[in-house]
């Protein structure tokens, strides 16, 4: 496994395991397990994913010291204020089943975000979050962000695939020092990305899938990636991709396929963010 260094000095894996839309706790639990055993050591949850008590338990019953792996949860928008968000750390704490998390993410930039960071560099500072990041932030929003908090966020995890190359953020990110991590690494199935022929084409060079074609790009920009999929198999797969490098060509390529917009979410929508607002995690 290659790490990356955050802005904070930790290491973070460069590859790891989400489990966004995997609500069910059996599935996610031997998902979970199956990854760790696969030599997945990054696993990235939510408050929202529902899912934070079978990934607990997956890593618990893995035998895997603590301190070999990174966990990654996140603040949901309903408990986005210093108060609420000082009680939503502790809850995830308590689902995970531990004694601290290795990176801790405000989901969304909205609510009262400013106030929730606040809360989480407080953590931090405890030792009981390990890093701290935000998730969703665009390059005007992070900007914003990094010239008003104490502590400059350690990633940001947004939308970064193929269709979706975000090259701009990635620059701003830079600039902050704050480490990029994709999610939707695989554009979640659109633009027949699994078939496409040019990352077809690409794959069948080096002898690998379209998918860990995919990875390997992004993984070359310095992006984090998490590549979800509840199939033992494609699990293993999808970490099976230090033994080779893309070419500044082929990395060319790739980059070409870049639509420049998303084609998933779209948080210029007011009707996106009321959504966003109605979705209740707890009474």
């Amino acid at each position: 496994m290659l790490y990356t260094t955050l802005n904070n000095g930790l290491k973070m894996p460069v590859l790891g395991f989400g489990v966004y839309q995997v609500p069910d706790p059996a599935v996610c639990e031997r998902a979970v397990g199956e990854a760790i055993s696969a030599g997945y050591r990054l696993i990235d949850t939510a408050a929202a994913y529902m899912n934070e008590e079978a990934v607990g338990r997956a890593v618990k019953k893995s035998g895997v010291k603590r301190e070999d792996l990174f966990i990654t949860t996140k603040l949901w928008v309903q408990d986005a204020s210093y108060e609420k968000a000082k009680d939503a750390i502790e809850t995830s704490l308590k689902k995970l089943g531990l004694d601290y998390i290795d990176l801790y993410l405000i989901h969304q930039p909205m609510g009262d975000y400013y106030g929730a960071y606040r809360a989480t560099e407080e953590a931090y500072r405890a030792g009981k979050l390990k890093a701290i990041g935000v998730s969703n932030f665009y390059p005007h929003i992070l900007t914003d962000f990094c010239e008003t908090v104490d502590i400059i966020p350690a990633v940001n995890q947004v939308e970064l695939h193929p269709f979706f190359a975000q090259e701009n953020a990635l620059k701003t990110m830079k600039e902050y020092g704050v480490t990029p991590e994709a999610w939707g690494p695989f554009a979640e199935g659109k633009h027949g990305i699994f078939t496409h022929p040019v990352l077809t084409e690409i794959a069948k060079k080096y002898g690998k899938s379209t998918a860990q074609v995919a990875l390997r790009w992004n993984i070359q920009r310095g992006v984090v990636v998490i590549p979800k999929s509840t199939h033992e198999n494609r699990i293993k797969e999808n970490i099976d991709v230090f033994d080779f490098e893309l070419s500044p060509e082929d990395m060319a390529k790739i980059n070409a396929l870049s639509l420049d917009r998303s084609e998933i979410v779209d948080h210029t929508n007011p009707a996106f963010i009321k959504i966003i607002h109605s979705l209740k995690i707890h009474d």
